[in-house]
């Protein structure tokens, strides 16, 4: 086990849960302006917990989301505060950690549908890869809902010149597809010939992940996991609306969910951590697992 990259969890919603205000479609990007101080702690709550991978907490910064629902002229700088708390918490634990740029879907989360072409996406995520490259040690393009945006955010993050990863989110009812329907092999195809240093899933229920990972031992190459704690995303989620919509499951405690990573692990994935309503507890027990599967 001691090849195994334990990841961070659910920044976003974490944060939600934390802040006095009440939560707004571009809050973890708000936040960084109102409770710089709260993003900082939760990366070190996470490092302490055990994450030797921690995400820059820009999933919500994109030029493109903020000229349409907010204010664009905050774009550089919450890029770069994202950036410099996720360095700061890393410095201040004073533990070797590996931190990771974020590219998001350029609008929405779960939407079975691209923002525009592969070619018009890209150019979005390389501003962002260029500006993010200073400070991260690989690009993480995540909850990736179709090949399109996938192929985009790719395309965009070899801009960096850094180490890229994928990370798709699949249909809960189906963990071999993508939430637009595609199976991960067709997705995962379609970025032959870019540099892919790691396929991962994500932001799904654990159940489908349990399967997911099969088709991404498939594929060959490093590969990973990190699930969500909704009950599931709706068909009917409605863009722009935020997490705390969504149900939230009572029947993963942090043991349960370290259940389902270990399997993933046993599978062949060497990269586990957690997504939306996974915190430093749940965090906490997969190290503690880690730890008791190395020999001494």
């Amino acid at each position: 086990m001691a090849d195994v990259l334990l990841m961070d969890g659910g920044m976003g919603s974490e944060l939600v849960r934390r802040a006095p205000e009440d939560p707004t479609p571009l809050w973890s990007a708000r936040v960084m302006l109102d409770h710089p101080e709260m993003v900082l702690g939760l990366h070190k709550e996470f490092i302490a917990a055990g994450a030797r991978l921690i995400i820059v907490n820009a999933y919500s910064c994109s030029r493109f989301k903020l000229r349409n629902y907010g204010d664009e002229g905050l774009y550089e700088t919450l890029q770069r505060r994202a950036v410099d708390l996720a360095n700061r918490a890393r410095d201040e634990s004073g533990e070797e950690v590996t931190i990771a740029g974020c590219l998001a879907p350029l609008e929405w989360s779960y939407l079975p549908t691209a923002s525009g072409s592969p070619e018009e996406i890209a150019a979005f995520h390389a501003e962002t890869a260029l500006l993010q490259a200073p400070g991260v040690d690989l690009i993480l393009c995540e909850t990736l809902a179709n090949s399109d945006d996938a192929l985009g955010a790719a395309m965009g993050a070899s801009a960096a010149n850094l180490p890229v990863w994928v990370s798709w989110t699949v249909d809960d009812g189906d963990g071999t597809k993508l939430r637009s329907g595609e199976p991960i092999a067709e997705a995962s195809a379609r970025l032959d010939g870019l540099r892919v240093d790691a396929r991962l899933v994500n932001c799904s229920t654990p159940e489908a992940i349990d399967v997911a990972v099969g088709e991404l031992a498939k594929l060959g190459g490093r590969f990973g996991a990190y699930g969500n704690g909704f009950t599931a995303i709706p068909s009917s989620f409605t863009p722009g609306a935020t997490a705390d919509t969504i149900g939230r499951r009572q029947d993963l405690p942090p043991a349960a969910y370290a259940d389902h990573a270990m399997r993933w692990i046993d599978a062949g994935a060497t990269v586990v951590g957690g997504c939306c309503d996974i915190g430093p507890e749940h965090i906490a027990e997969i190290s503690r697992r880690l730890a008791a599967a190395v020999p001494a």
